[in-house]
């Protein structure tokens, strides 16, 4: 690399730095502000980058003192009604069980 260049490269980085120093970090970032029942819109940018359709889900992550979101993809509830269960392993009545137990040590006992 030639001398010239660094120094045209520092420079550059210096400038750039000043930069940075005088424009506040809140000033580049989208600002959503909550209402009083703790709801946010996010903003539209945010929305554009994170590919993020009207009823679409995120997740909030909370790490230390901030959060993430995350856009939810791929949830397994989406596929719900697309597999068939088996009639042998579908949930039985809960109340239909509980019947059918007490008939079952009523007999028992009966002997």
């Amino acid at each position: 690399m030639k001398k010239h260049s660094v120094e045209k490269t520092c420079e550059y980085v210096r400038k750039m730095i000043k930069c940075k120093k005088d424009i506040k970090m809140e000033d580049k970032m989208p600002v959503a502000t909550l209402t009083s029942k703790g709801q946010m819109t996010i903003p539209k940018e945010v929305r554009k980058a994170l590919n993020l359709k009207p009823s679409g889900k995120v997740i909030i992550v909370v790490e230390g003192d901030h959060a993430v979101i995350r856009p939810l993809r791929g949830n397994i509830l989406d596929i719900g009604g697309s597999i068939r269960i088996p009639d042998k392993e579908k949930p039985v009545d809960f109340h239909k069980v509980r019947e059918e137990v007490k008939k079952r040590v009523a007999k028992r006992m009966a002997k």
